[in-house]
């Protein structure tokens, strides 16, 4: 069964008829007190953004127990990663990309490949180096000459045409190649020759990056790290974990991931992302939150101080949907303020910079990013 959104909610008792009615037993912070009754879903008078097409409960429990078996899935092939599974998660369910930072050997390759086959997504790897050029990732034009003579160009496809793409080490190539890439994630579609083609559905990128060796690098544009969803950090799993991985990775005990969802199953469970309701406390929270990262018209001395740039409305919106993934992630049919805490720092860290004198003092966005959350808390 699906937990109602406060997670001190309690279910009544089932009346006559398909209904289920939940009460809230105390009052929570960003709980719309969702009700169903008949099949409708229907909130208290606090003003939300659910409309009437808001998701059923068969239809959320049914999604939850699948998201339960793809977690599963993927924690037996990737250890100690609990976090970074979850933000991976998260931001497919809200259709988006990610920006996973971390250094050599945690996984991440591997994170691609075991979601690809779990979410029954076709994935593929694309090694960024200096001289990789635009074509090599969106396919080119060749000149074929059929047994009639006749010549003609034919289009094939680069490997941008997938469902699921790790583009390693995105900051090596060149910017020319980079917008290449970041331009399909926008638009969905490549253009070659003034012919459009439409990239398979869904389409998702997962970028990496090298946080230490910067040297021969190309750092990505504001404008661009403003396309990634959410920024993950990626860092060294625990001693248990790494004993764990240690023992299976070096036996012959290793398992195999097996596919749980479908991508159709998949597109699905996006366009339910979007259809659950909202409550007015979190749609405030969020917007004080990226609103007060803005130096040029926060309240916030420090952050007039120390940021050159801040969160656009962009994050706004996709703060909004990484908190309605997270809290179906969780098994809930809303999300709290709570879920906007937790992914303020994946969603706005990449959508703001420090200034020189920040920088030299020593100060940090996720410092900066901590005094925002305060805000809300």
């Amino acid at each position: 069964m699906v937990r109602p959104s406060c997670a001190r909610s309690a279910p009544l008792p089932r009346r006559q008829g398909p209904g289920r009615e939940y009460f809230c037993a105390s009052p929570c912070r960003g709980c719309v007190h969702n009700f169903v009754e008949n099949g409708v879903s229907i909130s208290n008078p606090v003003e939300t953004t659910s409309d009437t097409n808001a998701p059923l409960p068969e239809e959320l429990d049914a999604l939850v127990e699948r998201l339960k078996a793809v977690r599963l899935g993927i924690g037996q092939v990737i250890f100690g990663q609990e976090q970074v599974v979850d933000e991976t998660l998260i931001t497919l369910l809200a259709g988006g990309h990610a920006l996973l930072i971390g250094v050599p050997g945690l996984a991440k390759t591997r994170l691609v490949e075991t979601l690809g086959t779990v979410l029954g997504l076709e994935d593929k790897r694309v090694q960024f180096t200096p001289d990789l050029m635009p074509a090599d990732i969106i396919g080119s034009e060749v000149l074929e000459e059929a047994e009639s003579g006749n010549r003609s160009f034919r289009f094939i496809n680069g490997p941008v045409f997938c469902q699921l793409l790790m583009a390693d080490e995105i900051n090596r190539a060149s910017p020319r190649t980079q917008s290449a890439l970041l331009q399909a994630m926008q638009e969905k579609h490549v253009s070659v020759a003034g012919t459009r083609h439409e990239l398979p559905a869904p389409f998702h990128v997962l970028a990496t990056q090298n946080p230490l060796e910067q040297e021969g690098t190309y750092p990505l544009p504001e404008a661009q790290l403003d396309r990634f969803l959410i920024q993950i950090d990626v860092s060294y799993p625990s001693l248990e974990a790494e004993r764990r991985m240690l023992i299976v990775t070096t036996s012959t005990s290793e398992s195999d991931p097996e596919e749980v969802m479908s991508a159709e199953e998949l597109m699905a469970a996006q366009r339910l992302v979007r259809r659950l309701p909202v409550g007015t406390s979190v749609v405030e929270a969020i917007l004080e939150l990226v609103r007060a990262g803005r130096p040029e018209i926060t309240d916030m001395e420090n952050v007039r101080r120390d940021v050159a740039w801040g969160p656009g409305p962009r994050a706004s919106q996709a703060l909004m949907l990484a908190v309605r993934a997270r809290a179906l992630l969780d098994g809930r049919v809303a999300p709290s303020v709570d879920d906007v805490v937790a992914l303020a720092a994946p969603t706005l860290r990449h959508r703001m910079a420090l200034n020189f004198a920040a920088r030299a003092d020593g100060t940090t966005i996720s410092e900066v990013v901590e005094r925002l959350v305060a805000r809300v808390t």
